[in-house]
């Protein structure tokens, strides 16, 4: 963004610090909240899986919310305005049938390791040690990535918006993000997903409404699309059917499309945020959480790239656009500004703002999901399990506490760093598959197929990331002569490095395993994986264990009546995998790429008109059902908190059980040994 950003200084870090400790001290009400009135104790237990008790609803927005990165709306609006319609689409199918597949892997993980913390526990309990050290470079590989991504795509923004310098903003937007996941752990950052989620919905409803019916400069589908008509005249697109911004027929954006599948595979199969989430929903919740979830983040790339990217390409001939009479720069393009720049073309300064609050929401709603990725793996599969087995619930809380302000430190300065040799968020984006995706084959079949053995879960990730690495260079240096940003960059190395990191595992696995003798794995070991000891922090809170949520023991009857139920899950998991599979990425936009058929002007009305509606049936899913499926909660609560303030009510712990100390007048009703009156939680 050329010129004076459209806010103030002030604005930026009145944003960045002022909103991160609201939503800090909201996150510390909240816990106390809960502590005093649910009876929730901040055991480690409940900070790395809340208890593995959160429904549907909240999963499908924390779902949305983690995969909501800065990269979901920067990106998707950088290959909108480079491709066109196809760009959007693209973006969108190729990251959210991930999610779908994952689903899978969701329910395989809670049916085989029901007391698993982190996805590399399960590695461990299958290969042991060497294995598991691969694993754990190739999940904090993915955990560095996705991390520096978030915060160079959001420092760009903030700078281009406010002018607060990138390395202030690398460092301050992470803060209120850190104070809010020590305090409330996994919970706070499912609630903090939830408030993020919506604030996201209503912004990019806001820019739909603006550019597609109220806007001065645009303000109808009709008028963007005889805009990009005019685009496409004055700058057509290489490799697009009659170089139109209007067709689903793009030789990059598809280049661009295989490389987005390649790379999210990676950052969801090795992402531990992911298996996180999975970990702390409610066995019968994981499914319909990550489905709905999944599909319901489809609308929120697609609608935002195809508002905000075709924006862009329409008014860059108008006035109102901040590069104007220029066409935007390709290292700006990179670096995520079209969304900003098309923003303020719309809004002006209140473009600006709403898009700043976008960013922030996005960049920090996913940042908190990575934090407690990281302390988990730091805290169960480094700590608890190499230097401290019989670590008690207090000394992990400890740990995983140093890990998150430690790593967001580290994190901070390496993204600065980045800046400075001109490493930006759309460079990063092409590259993680390269770096981390040869890990996902191996790491799927460690909880989908028993034959697969030792070397070949162990092997195959490096040896495939040498190859991706060989891949992606010489490509490189055949295509520009040399090796440098630009050429690294481009779309051919990258894919060749992407396509060699997924698919060469399938060549080394089936050699390595049948080679040396296929496994017989019994799936016994995974089962054995145990909670933290959490007893010390229990008594030092004069409450029972039994009776926190989430640490209750099943009986054997309970424990087979779930393994049932996630049976069926998985089956129906597999179903729906297929059948979305083929819909997004085969039966939608194959046809409409092998016809090259270019949009007429209904159809591409039509086209936004069912991205609005995906995103308002987005909004019941992730928006209102969480509110419906926690409304007894939020009631007994509240009226808790009523009678606590008006006097009626004092509610204390004492062994496990709320205790109410009530006025005289009140009926006698079931007490407990000590005295007072135990209620029903």
């Amino acid at each position: 963004m050329s010129g004076t950003p459209p806010l103030s200084q002030g604005a930026g870090y009145g944003v960045i610090i002022g909103l991160g400790f609201a939503f800090a001290l909201a996150m510390i009400l909240t816990t106390y909240i809960l502590k005093r009135y649910n009876y929730e104790v901040q055991t480690s237990e409940m900070f790395s899986t809340a208890g593995r008790t959160v429904k549907s609803g909240l999963v499908s927005s924390a779902v949305v919310s983690s995969w909501t990165w800065a990269a979901t709306l920067l990106q998707s609006s950088g290959v909108a305005y480079n491709y066109g319609v196809s760009g959007p689409f693209w973006y969108a199918s190729g990251a959210t049938v991930q999610i779908i597949l994952f689903a899978t892997l969701a329910i395989e993980l809670k049916r085989r390791a029901p007391n698993a913390h982190t996805f590399l526990e399960v590695i461990r309990a299958r290969y042991g040690t060497i294995t598991h050290f691969v694993y754990i470079t190739f999940g904090l590989m993915t955990n560095v990535l996705v991390t520096a991504m978030l915060l160079t795509g959001g420092s760009a923004v903030v700078t281009s918006l406010t002018g607060v310098p990138t390395a202030a903003a690398c460092f301050l937007l992470p803060v209120g993000v850190v104070l809010y996941t020590m305090f409330g752990g996994i919970k706070a950052t499912f609630l903090t997903d939830y408030a993020h989620t919506v604030v996201i919905l209503v912004i990019i409803f806001t820019f739909a409404f603006t550019a597609y019916s109220t806007s001065d400069v645009l303000g109808s589908p009709g008028k963007v699309y005889d805009l990009l008509v005019k685009a496409a005249k004055e700058h057509p697109v290489a490799g697009n059917a009659d170089g139109s911004y209007l067709t689903m027929r793009s030789r990059e954006g598809a280049v661009f499309f295989v490389i987005n599948i390649v790379g999210n595979f990676g950052t969801v199969f090795c992402d531990n945020g992911y298996y996180n989430k999975a970990i702390a929903a409610s066995p019968i919740h994981a499914l319909p959480g990550y489905i709905m979830g999944g599909l319901s983040w489809f609308a929120i790339p697609w609608l935002c790239a195809t508002t905000m990217g075709l924006s862009a390409l329409a008014l860059e001939g108008n006035p109102v656009f901040p590069t104007y009479p220029n066409r935007m720069a390709p290292a700006d393009v990179s670096a995520g500004l079209v969304l900003p720049d098309a923003a303020v073309a719309l809004l002006g300064k209140g473009g600006a703002a709403a898009t700043l609050l976008l960013i922030f929401m996005a960049v920090t709603s996913a940042m908190s999901a990575e934090l407690i990725a990281v302390s988990s793996i730091f805290t169960y599969d480094i700590y608890q399990t190499y230097f401290n087995p019989e670590a008690s619930g207090r000394r992990l809380i400890y740990m995983a506490h140093a890990c998150v302000v430690t790593y967001a430190i580290l994190l901070a300065g390496f993204s600065t760093g980045l800046h400075y040799i001109g490493i930006s968020m759309g460079y990063l984006y092409l590259l993680m598959g390269v770096i981390i995706s040869s890990a996902v084959l191996p790491a799927a079949l460690t909880l989908l197929w028993s034959k697969q053995n030792w070397a070949a879960a162990t092997f195959s990730p490096p040896l495939g990331f040498v190859c991706s690495l060989i891949a992606w260079l010489v490509t490189a240096k055949k295509e520009s002569g040399n090796l440098s940003v630009a050429s690294t960059g481009a779309n051919n190395p990258m894919l060749a490095g992407n396509v060699v990191a997924l698919l060469s595992p399938c060549i080394f696995i089936p050699i390595l395993t049948f080679a040396l003798k296929p496994a017989n794995y019994d799936w016994v070991s995974m089962k054995a994986i145990r909670k933290g000891d959490d007893h010390d922090i229990a008594q030092a809170a004069h409450v029972d264990l039994e009776n926190v949520p989430g640490e209750r023991r099943n009986s054997v009857a309970e424990s087979e009546q779930e393994q049932t139920k996630l049976k069926r899950a998985s089956r129906i998991a597999r179903v729906m995998t297929v059948i979305m599979t083929l819909c997004l990425l085969v039966l939608w936009p194959m046809p409409m790429y092998g016809s090259g058929y270019v949009f007429s002007k209904p159809f591409f009305t039509g086209w936004v008109s069912v991205g609005i509606l995906w995103l308002f049936c987005s909004s019941f899913c992730v928006g209102l059902y969480p509110l419906y499926e926690g409304r007894h909660t939020m009631k007994r609560t509240a009226v808790r908190i009523y009678r606590d303030l008006t006097g009626k009510e004092k509610p204390h712990m004492m062994r496990g059980q709320v205790i109410e100390e009530t006025g005289s007048n009140t009926s006698p009703e079931k007490v407990d040994e000590k005295g007072g009156k135990a209620v029903d939680s």
